[in-house]
C-alpha cells in the first residue's frame, strides 16, 4: 500500500501513522518492551492499516481484530505487572492462510473448501508465536490450489512488493499442521515457512525467536536444530560470493540485469570477490522440469478446485500453459516410468543437481551466492509464469533471502523485450512495470540459513549504501 493512501484517508492519527511508517521490528519491540508504546495502540495502527488493504487489494481470508485487541489488552497488563511475555511481546504478526487459528476456517484458495469446519486447534507455528508474545491479527490471501506462486511463495511477493523475504531450510522453521492441496503423507517436495518483511534484521529476529522454544517438542515435523549464534566480526568480512547466471531458456529483464549488474558493482567496491557461476552448472531449468514432475505426481488439486464447479483461476491456467511451451531433456530418461520407479528416479535427478552445487560450494570456496530472484519484477496479473530463480533453491533445499534494489525504468530500460525461440517467459513492457521494485537473491548452502542472513545482512548494507 502506498503510504500516502494512509495518509490521505484520515483514518490514521499521527501517532498511527508513525507506529506503522517509521520504526523497524526491533524497534517496535523495544518501544513494546519498555513501554513507550503500548501493544494496544500498536495492533490498533497496524489493523487499520490492514483494513484499508483488504478494501484496497482483498489481501485477507480472516480478521482477529477484536481478538488482537483482547490480546494486546492482556499483554499490556502483564507489562503493567513488570512480566514480558516473551521475545516478541505485543508485536502485531499476519500469517498465512494455511496455518490454522482455532476457530477460524483455513481454505487455501478453493471454494469447495468453505463448507469445511472450523480449525479445531491452532497450528504449532501459531500456539509458539503466542507463547513469544505475538498478536495475531489478519490471514493474508492466497491463489488457489496455492501452485500460483509455487516455490517462492515468499521470495515472489517480496521481490513484487519491494520487502525482505526469507526461505529457510526445509523444517527449520515450524510448518506442521497447515492445510495442505496435496495428499496427505506426500512429503517428497517438501515447502518451508519463513518471514516476509520491512526490514531485514526482523528477518533473524523471527527465526532466532521461534527457534529459542525447541520448535520439535510442537512440531513433530521440525528440525530439533537450535538457532546458531554466529560470531559477531569486529568488520564487515570481505566476502566471496558466486553470481548466478542467467539462463537462456529464462532470460532476464532489462530492469532485472540492471539491477543485477549494480549491486555486483557496489560489492566488488566495497572489495567483495564476485565469481561467475557457468550456466551450465547453476541447473536452473533442470531443477525446473524436475520440480513440476514432482508436483504432477499428485492429482489431488484438480479435485479440489472441481468439487465446487468454480473456474479454474487464469493465473494457475497461464503457468501451466508455459510450463508445457517449456522444453528440457534432463528427464527424458524417466519417461514411461511409473509409481515408485518414477519417484526413485526422480530423486536420482535430484541428487545430480544437488552434487552438482556440492562441488561449486567446494571448489569455489563461496560465502554465499547472489543472483535473480525472479526473470522480471512485479507483471501483470495472470502473467507471471514460471520461477525459475526461486524454485532451484526448493529442489536444492538451501536457504534464500530476498532483498529489494532499486525499480524498473522505462527511462534507464527504455526498449521493450520479447521472448525468442525456445525462451520462456512474460516480454518486458518499459511503460507497464515502470517504478516497480526489483530485487536480489541471496542463498547458502543446506542448513546455512544463520550464515545465509549474516551475509544477506552484510550484502544489503552495501547497497544500501549505493
Amino acid at each position: 500500500m502506498k503510504m500516502g493512501i494512509a495518509r490521505k484517508s484520515g483514518l490514521l492519527n499521527e501517532k498511527e501513522l508513525e507506529i506503522t511508517e517509521k520504526y523497524t521490528v526491533e524497534e517496535l519491540l523495544k518501544q513494546l518492551k519498555d513501554g513507550t508504546l503500548s501493544s494496544l495502540e500498536v495492533t490498533i495502527a497496524f489493523s487499520k492499516r490492514a483494513a484499508m488493504a483488504q478494501q484496497l487489494l482483498s489481501c485477507l481470508t480472516e480478521t482477529y481484530f477484536p481478538e488482537a485487541q483482547e490480546r494486546a489488552r492482556f499483554l499490556d497488563s502483564e507489562r503493567a505487572s513488570g512480566r514480558i511475555v516473551g521475545p516478541l511481546h505485543g508485536l502485531p504478526i499476519s500469517i498465512k492462510d494455511a496455518f490454522q487459528v482455532a476457530g477460524s476456517a483455513a481454505t487455501i484458495g478453493f471454494v469447495s473448501f468453505l463448507d469445511h469446519a472450523a480449525s479445531k486447534e491452532n497450528s504449532p507455528l501459531v500456539d509458539i508465536l503466542l507463547e513469544l508474545g505475538a498478536v495475531v491479527y489478519v490471514k493474508t490471501n492466497i491463489p488457489q490450489t496455492m501452485m500460483a506462486n509455487i516455490a517462492g511463495s515468499i521470495r515472489i511477493p517480496a521481490l513484487c512488493c519491494g520487502t525482505y523475504g526469507f526461505k529457510p531450510s526445509t523444517a527449520r522453521i515450524p510448518d506442521g499442521g497447515q492445510i495442505s492441496p496435496v495428499s496427505a503423507g506426500n512429503n517428497f517436495f517438501n515447502p518451508s515457512a519463513g518471514p516476509l518483511a520491512n526490514d531485514i534484521q526482523a528477518l533473524g529476529i523471527l527465526c532466532r525467536s521461534l527457534l529459542s522454544v525447541r520448535p520439535a517438542l510442537y512440531d513433530a515435523s521440525a528440525l530439533d536444530v537450535p538457532w546458531r549464534s554466529l560470531e559477531v566480526p569486529p568488520s564487515a568480512p570481505k566476502l566471496r560470493l558466486g553470481l548466478l547466471a542467467e539462463d537462456s531458456a529464462f532470460p532476464l529483464h532489462p530492469p532485472v540485469k540492471r539491477a543485477l549488474a549494480q549491486a555486483v558493482s557496489a560489492l566488488e567496491a566495497k572489495g567483495h570477490e564476485v565469481v561467475p557461476i557457468a550456466p551450465a552448472r547453476t541447473q536452473v531449468a533442470n531443477a525446473l522440469a524436475l520440480a513440476f514432475a514432482f508436483f504432477m505426481l499428485d492429482d489431488t488439486p484438480p479435485t479440489h478446485v472441481a468439487a465446487s464447479g468454480e473456474p479454474v483461476v487464469p493465473s494457475v491456467i497461464q503457468s501451466m500453459e508455459v510450463f508445457h511451451s517449456f522444453k528440457c531433456d534432463f528427464l527424458d530418461d524417466c519417461k514411461g516410468l511409473e509409481g515408485i520407479k518414477k519417484l526413485a528416479a526422480l530423486n536420482v535427478k535430484r541428487d545430480a543437481i544437488q552434487d552438482e552445487w556440492r562441488k561449486i560450494w567446494k571448489e569455489q570456496k563461496l560465502d554465499g551466492v547472489i543472483g535473480p530472484a525472479a526473470q522480471h519484477t512485479a507483471v501483470a496479473h495472470d502473467t507471471y509464469g514460471l520461477p525459475p530463480y526461486t524454485l532451484l533453491l526448493n529442489v536444492l533445499d538451501y536457504p534464500a533471502c530476498v532483498l529489494p534494489f532499486g525499480k524498473a525504468s522505462s527511462a534507464l530500460d527504455a526498449e521493450p523485450f520479447v521472448m525468442g525461440p525456445g525462451q520462456v517467459g512474460p516480454s518486458y513492457d518499459p511503460k507497464l512495470v515502470d517504478g516497480a521494485p526489483t530485487a536480489i537473491q541471496v542463498f547458502t548452502n543446506k542448513m546455512r540459513d544463520e550464515e545465509c542472513l549474516q551475509v544477506s545482512a552484510i550484502i544489503d548494507e552495501c547497497l544500501k549504501a549505493v
